[in-house]
């Protein structure tokens, strides 16, 4: 097996199943929030990875009680099935240092994930340093990377970037599809829609060239710091 060796490492957590009735039983990792990057609207202001249960692991997994490093992280996914569905980064986000995504850890987990399908976020800002070409080239490797966007306006401007697919944060209100300002589709994460329906029995977010933003509704017991966040952002970019 390759052993994954990282200048910079990250303490991360796998679960090999999880018991989120919103992913459905596929395992999911948790990274600690060192790698939440500071331009990300919901951190400490109704992120939904603060919820209770999660919000227990994230903080054993940044005090070093939970989880592991980098490169032991790499080699247990390299290890799953061939076409397992994972979540990588039920919390936290991809590696980084100050924003800007760290190329060499990321590229190993890329490379670790080949056969497999994932589904990841990223608020990393993909204008700054190489971080567009870093999202871009993970996409075309197989590795799924969604851009968050904070707003529909905000969802069109990285959906012009064509460097990978988007996911928008919605008022909780938002729970029927619609557009963006410029047009583009935007459909209400079926998650929220149907409860026969799960991460594992979907799998759009894992699909790099799928044609549609995916829309979340705000939720969680952070739903009104989260709303408050998206109002705030609108606002400073109005």
């Amino acid at each position: 097996m390759t052993k994954y060796s990282c200048v910079n490492s990250y303490q991360v957590h796998l679960t090999p199943k999880s018991s989120n009735v919103k992913t459905g039983p596929i395992p999911v990792s948790t990274t600690s929030r060192a790698t939440c990057p500071d331009v990300c609207p919901f951190k400490k202001a109704g992120c939904y990875a603060e919820n209770y249960g999660l919000n227990f692991l994230w903080n054993r997994v940044d005090a070093g009680t939970a989880g592991t490093d980098w490169s032991t992280f790499c080699n247990a996914i390299e290890a799953l099935p061939a076409g397992i569905l994972w979540r990588y980064g039920q919390a936290g986000d991809l590696p980084n240092q100050a924003g800007h995504i760290d190329g060499e850890a990321f590229g190993h987990l890329v490379q670790a994930n080949i056969g497999k399908r994932v589904i990841a976020y990223t608020h990393c800002n993909p204008l700054l340093g190489e971080n567009a070409k870093y999202i871009r080239g993970a996409n075309d490797w197989g590795f799924t990377v969604n851009l968050s966007a904070n707003t529909l306006e905000h969802a069109d401007a990285l959906a012009a970037l064509d460097i990978g697919p988007v996911v928008v944060v919605l008022d909780s209100t938002q729970t029927e599809n619609t557009t963006t300002p410029s047009g583009r589709r935007v459909t209400i994460c079926p998650t929220y829609t149907r409860d026969d329906i799960t991460c594992q029995t979907c799998g759009l977010c894992a699909i790099a060239d799928r044609k549609t933003i995916i829309g979340f509704p705000a939720h969680g017991t952070g739903l009104k710091k989260a709303e408050h966040a998206i109002t705030l952002y609108r606002a400073q970019h109005a």
